[in-house]
């Protein structure tokens, strides 16, 4: 998975999504039914790919339909992040991690995450086999690319007191770490190791949660859509954890699937990207049974985290950002 584009948003971008979101007001999902199924917009966070094999598995091997739905899968516009997407109607559900949300919700957006799509985050730091940095206090006196504002490396400043590290833009490409020994950069685990091995470079990486800082990649919509809709989101919900199921169990239709949608994979990428979400049990968290979970206590220690780095306000409560009820819900039917 490239690095996507940044995710702390500043106060403007903040007020620009409340202003939208008030603008449109409630949202202006399609009435009706089409042939019998009530129409769904996911706004992925970017370009299909493995990471999204799990909504794309329910697709084609009709587990949205199982349910009832018709769901379109949306890749991440050039302009446009996410949140403004599904604030203002363009979709219904997006995809983000639990981190943005409170950031939102501590904005004045009120989104609300409504399942896990992975329990641990794939952001990593990618150094060279023969770098110096073996664990993150290492990083002192070193350069790192990484998206501007990223609140999780505010938070290794923070934690490990680093006071000589040099933050430099990411570009989105690993060209200069292929070109450059003593290059550090955030990547994703399932996805630039591979590119950088393709390219000759051998690597090491720190994953982002290792640092005691670990947010949920999450499925979130609009406070009124899950007032609004329970039913429609259980039953998505429902259908993308058996997709996810599906997908870590036999990703190789998907990945096809994935390769016509997406030419810029390769099958040998998709293949890394799959067996790498799979092993380090970035989805599952250990068994099928956890997939699309969620908890209030790592929710409220993400809250307390970013309330100490003063990105959120001191009285946020971090409660009506999330619903547990919709995973509940299906592991209850999934009983009976």
């Amino acid at each position: 998975m490239t690095s996507r584009k940044p995710s702390v948003h500043k106060v403007l971008v903040c007020f620009c999504l409340a202003s939208s979101l008030a603008i449109f007001g409630c949202r202006t999902r399609s009435s009706g039914t089409k042939d019998g199924l009530t129409p769904l917009r996911l706004q992925l966070d970017w370009y299909p790919q493995p990471e999204h094999g799990g909504f794309y598995a329910a697709q084609l091997l009709g587990y949205y339909k199982d349910e009832g739905l018709d769901v379109t899968l949306i890749p991440l516009p050039q302009y446009g992040g996410v949140a403004q997407q599904v604030a203002s109607g363009k979709a219904d559900i997006g995809l983000g991690a639990s981190d943005q949300i409170l950031e939102w919700n501590s904005s004045g957006l009120p989104l609300v995450a409504i399942a896990a799509t992975m329990q641990h985050d794939p952001q990593a730091v990618m150094v060279h086999a023969t770098s110096p940095i073996h664990s993150f206090p290492d990083l002192e006196g070193h350069s790192i690319a990484a998206q501007t504002g990223a609140t999780w490396l505010k938070y290794i400043v923070s934690r490990f007191q680093l006071k000589h590290l040099r933050e430099t833009p990411s570009t989105l490409s690993i060209a200069s770490f292929l070109g450059d020994p003593n290059y550090v950069q955030q990547v994703f685990v399932t996805s630039e190791p591979f590119l950088a091995r393709q390219g000759g470079a051998a690597v090491r990486t720190l994953l982002i949660s290792d640092s005691g800082y670990d947010p949920y990649r999450v499925q979130f919509a609009t406070r009124d859509f899950v007032r609004e809709h329970p039913d429609v989101i259980a039953r998505f919900v429902r259908a993308s954890i058996r997709g996810w199921q599906a997908y870590l169990q036999n990703p190789g239709p998907t990945n096809a699937y994935l390769l016509k949608l997406n030419p810029a994979l390769n099958p040998s990428q998709e293949n890394y990207s799959a067996q790498t979400l799979k092993a380090g049990l970035f989805v599952s968290g250990g068994s099928d049974s956890e997939i699309g979970k969620m908890n209030a206590e790592r929710w409220k220690t993400t809250c307390e985290q970013l309330k100490a780095l003063g990105i959120i306000r001191p009285d946020l409560d971090p409660t009506p950002a999330f619903a547990l009820q919709f995973v509940s819900e299906n592991q209850m039917a999934a009983t009976h």
